[in-house]
């Protein structure tokens, strides 16, 4: 089935290559190819390169996903002539599987899309046999062939119109919003088909009728495929229309409130008091249903709220289990005993370095005390025989010059004569002391001695 718009799309004018200006050039592309592609190879490739990328530039310029060969027909006509080889490019393209016919690749994705009803009106059933495929029969003039390359760009794009939506929490959605939300890139109801068989091929999207209506199930971001369409994801989606209708509702009635008020204004000032009474009371009992479906509205919220919570308590509960059983994994071969016996000997290993350097300071220290204790000693000894190099008492040292030495007379003479005079007086000192003080002379004099045989220093032998 040609798409409703398809015809009007593409007979509009489109931008053609600059070449198409040149007549000795498109009569050489306009001319019919060769039986064998042998005869003149580059030739061939050269027009069959041409019309392929001309046809894929038309239809993504179009927003479109099909062609067919009339359409291509009245597209590139020039001079009131048509290209005499297109449906030899139509075929070359399907063999290299750029381009399929409509109903298989419907085909390949699954035969439940036949019950949608969305305009795919396949008489026969999907399961083709090798008799229908190209090459084996002729391309009649209205066939459709879906173009894969852009098949599979507007499927992304439907995607990503979804995941960027103010819908995207929205485990399901009906058709018909899809289709209201993609109106932007699939330009008509045959290509949002396409691309969600092209999702569904690629397990990003599942389709099923319930009660009627088209359900559409997007996967979730995060999520390889989506997953199939549960209880809970039917009792979502009710509740979420419910809200939505309950909204629609509520601002209904309060629109239909305000024109109540706005009749009865109007009324007064006309004198009619009776019928604005009447408004006013029409417009009572509005409020009060708005209230009512209002507090409806909240309960759903409030369900809606709840289950939303319970889904994000689920992936919680999965995240812990997920972690609780990395952090069994990466334990496993972890006990207390080991990391006591670790940290032991780990402290033992930092304990010997100090002990070490300890032992080795030790050393030095000890000798170092050892001759600083001998200095001490010797030098108490010192301070406590200090009076020992007191001078001692003798008579004074004569203070006059001596006497010259004459030449005349002796020698005993003069020398008697140089010494002092003896002194006359008797000294004051009694047996006692004299005792005493020969007894300490004495006593200094050992004291001296054995302050030479212990002192370390070695003294020098007397001279002889």
């Amino acid at each position: 089935m040609v798409p409703s718009n398809l015809g009007e799309e593409m007979s509009t004018e489109v931008a053609l290559p600059p070449e198409w200006e040149d007549d000795e050039r498109m009569d050489f592309l306009f001319s019919d190819f060769k039986e064998s592609r042998d005869v003149s190879t580059t030739d061939w490739d050269s027009k069959m390169d041409f019309w392929t990328s001309l046809i894929l530039k038309i239809c993504r310029s179009r927003g479109t996903v099909y062609v067919n060969l009339q359409e291509l027909n009245k597209i590139f006509q020039r001079k009131g002539i048509m290209p005499l080889g297109l449906a030899t490019v139509i075929q070359c393209m399907a063999r290299c599987g750029k381009i399929q016919r409509e109903s298989e690749f419907a085909a390949n994705v699954d035969c439940g899309w036949v019950s949608w009803g969305v305009g795919l009106l396949l008489v026969k059933p999907l399961k083709w046999t090798f008799s229908t495929l190209l090459g084996s029969s002729g391309v009649t003039l209205k066939e459709l062939f879906v173009v894969i390359e852009l098949v599979k760009e507007k499927a992304a794009e439907l995607l990503g119109v979804y995941r960027s939506s103010p819908v995207a929490n929205h485990s399901l959605l009906s058709f018909q919003e899809l289709r209201t939300l993609s109106s932007h890139v699939c330009v008509d109801e045959s290509t949002l088909c396409m691309a969600l068989l092209q999702l569904q091929r690629e397990k990003q999207v599942t389709v099923s009728l319930h009660g009627g209506e088209k359900i559409v199930k997007f996967s979730q971001p995060g999520q390889n495929h989506v997953s199939p369409v549960s209880d809970v994801d039917l009792g979502i989606y009710q509740l979420q229309r419910s809200e939505r209708l309950l909204e629609e509702r509520v601002e209904a009635l309060g629109l239909e409130a305000e024109k109540y008020k706005e009749e009865a204004r109007v009324l007064l000032r006309e004198g009619k008091k009776s019928q604005a009474l009447r408004c006013l009371r029409s417009r009572k009992r509005v409020e009060k249903k708005a209230d009512h479906l209002y507090a409806q509205l909240e309960n759903v919220k409030e369900i809606l709220d709840k289950i939303a919570n319970s889904q994000t308590d689920k992936l919680v509960i999965q995240a812990y289990q997920a972690g609780v059983s990395a952090l069994r994994l990466s334990l496993k071969d972890v006990t207390v005993e080991g990391a006591e016996s670790l940290v032991d000997q780990i402290q033992e290993l930092c304990d010997t370095p100090d002990e070490v350097n300890q032992i080795l300071a030790g050393g030095a220290l000890n000798s170092t005390d050892a001759d600083t204790d001998g200095l001490e000693d010797e030098l108490r000894f010192l301070l406590e025989n200090s009076s020992l190099d007191e001078p001692s008492t003798l008579p004074e040292v004569p203070s006059h010059p001596l006497t010259p030495v004459r030449e005349s007379g002796s020698f005993c003479d003069d020398l008697l004569s140089a010494l002092p005079s003896v002194p006359q007086s008797h000294f004051n000192i009694t047996d006692d002391e004299l005792d005493k003080e020969r007894s300490r002379i004495t006593l200094a004099d050992t004291g001296l001695q054995q302050k030479y045989r212990t002192s370390p220093v070695k003294r020098a032998e007397p001279a002889q």
